[in-house]
């Protein structure tokens, strides 16, 4: 029985060079693994950067060209760290999708595109809680 959790979320990248310096450059310290690969710890999962041309033939499919219609979110513990960090992916070379606004759920959020054009909300959310650790729960 598959138990209820993710172990590594893996982004297919054209550039992998780029895509770890953009992550790197967010703040993410990349493992000492380096081999053909970028791994960063996120919490409890791990967040994968993998070569597009070794991807195709290690999972055996061929992607298209747009990147995945999935995406990443951030949730942040304050409405003010949803600006810092677009700020901070638009620093890093990302490209600013949506600016921070009101969501129609009451939150604040805004999305970027990392190079590669993987997006990523970040949104502030006061009803999903975040621990210390950096968890995240569900509300009750």
């Amino acid at each position: 029985m598959m138990e209820p959790r993710i172990s590594i979320v893996t982004v297919a990248v054209r550039d992998l060079d780029r895509a770890a310096a953009f992550y790197e450059a967010m703040g993410l310290r990349r493992h000492r693994i380096r081999d053909g690969v970028a791994f960063f710890q996120m919490g409890g999962i791990i967040f994968a950067l993998f070569p597009r041309e070794s991807a195709e033939p290690d999972a055996g499919v061929t992607f298209g060209a747009a990147p995945s219609a999935v995406y990443l979110a951030y949730n942040t513990r304050s409405e003010a760290e949803v600006g810092a960090v677009l700020a901070q992916a638009e620093k890093a070379g990302g490209r600013i999708v949506k600016p921070a606004g009101r969501a129609f759920w009451g939150g604040w959020y805004g999305y970027f595109a990392d190079p590669e054009g993987n997006l990523w909300e970040v949104a502030h959310n006061p009803a999903f809680p975040i621990a210390e650790d950096g968890t995240i729960s569900l509300p009750a």
